[in-house]
C-alpha cells in the first residue's frame, strides 16, 4: 500500500480543528468530470464551504482532520500546493482563446509553464501569471513571474507581490517569442533558487539584490 503523508496538502483553519484543501485546477480551467467529482465529494463529506480563491482555484474548507485523507482519495489526490515552498500555481486570462482583446495565447503558454515548473522547490512560494494582452487581467505584474502578451510578443516581469508589502514587478525583457519568454522565466527562477534566502519571496529578493544585478546575471 502507498504510504501517503498524513494531511498532505491540508491547511489548518482558524478554529484549529478543521482544514482546507485546494485541488489543482490549471489556469482555473474546469471540466464537467471535475465538477461532477467535486460535487459528489462535497455532498458525501458534507463540506461546509466551497470558495473560489484569488489564484483561480477552488478551496474546500471545514474538513475534519480525520476526513482529509479520505477526501483527497476521492478527488484523486491532484493537490494544488498552497503553503509549501514551491510553485503554487500558474494563472492565466482567456487570451486569444476567446477574448476579443487577446493578442497572445495566454492559456497555452500558462499550461506549458505549469508543466515545466510545477512541483519544483524554491526558497519560498512562487506564483506565476500570464496575461494575453496589456490589460493584464491575470495580474501578471503582481506575481513572482509575470508574462504579458503584446502585439510584438511577450514581456516578462519578475518580483511582483500582492501581499501585505505589495510590489509591482520589474520588466526584465520585452517583445520575446513564446520560447524566449519561457527560457527567461526559467533563468530567473534558477537564479532566484540559487541566490535567495529561505522564505525570501522574489519581491524582497529583488529589493535586496537590485533588479539591475538580476538582469545582468540572467540576460
Amino acid at each position: 500500500m502507498e504510504n501517503k503523508p498524513k494531511l498532505d496538502g491540508a491547511i489548518l483553519q482558524r478554529d484549529k480543528t478543521t482544514y482546507a484543501i485546494v485541488p489543482r485546477t490549471p489556469m482555473g480551467m474546469l471540466t464537467p468530470d471535475f465538477l461532477e467529482s467535486l460535487l459528489e465529494v462535497v455532498k458525501k463529506w458534507d463540506i461546509p464551504i466551497i470558495k473560489i480563491t484569488s489564484g483561480q482555484r477552488i478551496a474546500l474548507v471545514g474538513i475534519p482532520e480525520d476526513k482529509v485523507d479520505d477526501v483527497w482519495d476521492d478527488l484523486g489526490r491532484n493537490i494544488g500546493r498552497a503553503t509549501e515552498l514551491c510553485v503554487h500555481y500558474v494563472q492565466a486570462c482567456p487570451g486569444t482563446a476567446v477574448c476579443r482583446l487577446g493578442v497572445q495565447d495566454s492559456l497555452g503558454l500558462g499550461g506549458e509553464l505549469e508543466e515545466q515548473f510545477l512541483g519544483q522547490d524554491y526558497p519560498a512560494k512562487v506564483k506565476i501569471a500570464v496575461s494575453g494582452c496589456p490589460m493584464c487581467c491575470a495580474e501578471s505584474k503582481l506575481r513572482d513571474i509575470g508574462i504579458v502578451g503584446t502585439k510584438k510578443g511577450y514581456d516578462v516581469y519578475f518580483g511582483g507581490n500582492a501581499g501585505n508589502k505589495a510590489r509591482i514587478a520589474d520588466q526584465i525583457a520585452s517583445e520575446l517569442t513564446r520560447e524566449e519568454a519561457t527560457e527567461v522565466s526559467r533563468k530567473l527562477l534558477d537564479y532566484y533558487k540559487k541566490n535567495a534566502k529561505k522564505r525570501e519571496r522574489t519581491a524582497r529578493f529583488c529589493e535586496r539584490l537590485g533588479i539591475d544585478a538580476i538582469k545582468e546575471a540572467i540576460l
